[in-house]
Parts: structure tokens; sequence; C-alpha cells
């Protein structure tokens, strides 16, 4: 199956949706690598490229959003969430203005570049902005719809786009919807509620427990702010274990999210995957096996789940 890194489909939807004169697209001297340079080769005279100044980039995109424009702000998810973090809040969150701040290259899975570029901090810092939806998309075909959503929402949208090539999860005919989390198997022993990369491995979990004779559902949650609250108090009720997987930081995450719903609706035994330390330079594979980010970890941790249940 063809593989495709989630920041190409990024720029494949700026160009497919770019015919929308509103929309402008803002760079922060990273278009070869965000892929807006895709977007600047079809639409020239939207395309600005800011600089290596991603604190002003969102000043600007929040200009142009205030004038009508549907503006997205491209760059590095260290930099977007982490260097930009007071523009983001004060001049996008605080003034819900119709920014769509695109950001690539998160999580360890960015591999060589190391822990300064490797965000796993993100979710958290843009979950704690009000009125900010945070969207972690877990294919290509996904994260184009997920742009096409952005767009059409009003209001201030994160995106978060991998480096790595992952294969599609998602059929050709899917649906996409805003803050609706899709449940890509069921299963009545405990429920996988992954994110982004993550959701491919927990697939690839779910047939290894099926070998031991268990049967899990697997449940993908593209919008983690809104988060779908439903499908994960269902997923308690009817499973009563749940493992969340995420490559992200355990703190304030998809696994907190999930936990803040479980603990409101239906509390069962939550089992969190994700890190608590900072990534290192490596190969994205060996760093996966490292931090257990993988398929036999969140099996692993499906059965403590499981051994927990009233």
């Amino acid at each position: 199956m063809a593989k495709r890194a989630t920041r190409e489909s990024y720029g494949a939807a700026l160009v497919k949706y770019g015919a929308n004169e509103n929309i402008v697209v803002l760079d922060a001297d990273l278009s070869k690598s965000t892929k807006t340079d895709m977007f600047k080769a079809a639409y020239p005279d939207r395309f600005i490229n800011m600089g290596i100044a991603e604190s002003n980039m969102m000043c600007v995109a929040a200009g142009l959003a205030a004038s009508g424009k549907i503006a997205f702000a491209s760059t590095f998810a260290m930099f977007a969430a982490g260097r930009a973090f007071e523009q983001v809040r004060n001049s996008i969150g605080y003034t819900h203005l119709n920014v769509k701040i695109g950001a690539t290259h998160a999580g360890i899975s960015v591999g060589e570049d190391g822990a300064s570029h490797q965000c796993l901090e993100d979710v958290a810092l843009m979950r704690s902005i009000p009125g900010m939806v945070v969207i972690n998309p877990a294919d290509d075909i996904e994260a184009q719809l997920a742009v096409k959503a952005a767009i059409e929402h009003e209001g201030p949208v994160y995106m978060r786009f991998g480096r790595l090539a992952v294969e599609d999860v998602n059929s050709e005919d899917y649906q996409f919807e805003l803050g609706k989390g899709v449940m890509l198997a069921d299963g009545k022993d405990a429920s996988i509620i992954a994110t982004g990369l993550m959701v491919g491995e927990a697939l690839k979990a779910r047939e290894l427990l099926k070998a031991d004779g268990l049967d899990v559902r697997v449940i993908n949650i593209h919008t983690i702010k809104p988060i779908d609250a439903d499908i994960i108090e269902k997923a308690a009720k009817e499973t009563g274990a749940i493992v969340t997987a995420e490559e992200h930081y355990i703190m304030g995450g998809l696994g907190s999210a999930v936990a803040e719903v479980v603990c409101a609706t239906h509390p069962v035994p939550v089992k969190i995957i994700g890190t608590d330390r900072f990534g290192k330079s490596g190969k994205p594979a060996q760093l996966f096996e490292e931090y257990g980010l993988t398929a036999a970890n969140i099996a692993d941790k499906v059965k403590e789940a499981i051994s927990l249940k009233r």
C-alpha cells in the first residue's frame, strides 16, 4: 500500500481547495518542508513567506483574518505551538479569529531532528486555548478532509501533521465530520482509542489481541478538541476498559481528554500510552520502540486494562 506523510496531504489539500480566493497561506521560511510550496506554485499571489519570524506570522495571519480572509499559518509544530504560543493565544484565540494553523513535523516521528524539533506538547498547549479546534489526522485521506473542514469552520483551528509517511487507515469514501470520532473496528473486551500515527498501530494491536482470543474495539479520534464524548462514553459502557495511544506527552493530550470524559460519565480503567520525557535523535521506528509507541505495547496495555475490570 502506498504511503504518504500528512504534511504532504496538507500541501495537496491547500492546492485542491485553493480556488477559494479568500484563502491566504503564510509560511515561516519552511515551505519546502511544510509542503506549502505546492500552494505557492499554484497561487503565488496569495502566498506570503514571513521568514523565520513565527510570532509575527501569527499576528499577520490574525490581521488577515480580521479583514475577512481565511489565513493558513504554517510552520513546524514546535514553532507554531511553542515559540508563538503567546501570539496564538492572544491574537488568534482570544479574538476567535478565522486562522488555521498548519503545524507539521510533530512528534518523535520527526526522527533525526531530535528533541528540540520533536514537539510532544503541542496538543496540550492548543487544547488549553478556549475555542481552539484541535485536529490530528491519521492518514492522507483524513488530513486532506481535515483541511476542508477547517476552511468551512468559522474560528481558529490547529492541525497537526507528521513528517513520516504512513499507510491509509481510511477508505476513499470516508466521511470526515469535525468533532466526531470513528469506530474502525467493533469489539466487546476493551477499547483502543488512538489519534494520528498511532491509529495504524492500534489496528495492528487489535490483530495481535485477536490471536489471544480478545475482541477489541478501535476508535480513531481525529478531533481532540472538541472531543466526541458520546463515542467515548459508549466505549466505556460497552467494553469496560480503555487504552489510549498518542504520539504526544501523556499530560494534556488525547489520554487526558478521554480520561476527563470517562471520569465524568462512566468510570472504567484507562491506560494512557504516550511519553513523559523529551524526544531524542534517531530513526522513527527505533524511537517508537524505545518510547513504547508500538502495536505490541498497546496490546500489553489492553491486557492490563482488562485485568482491572470489575
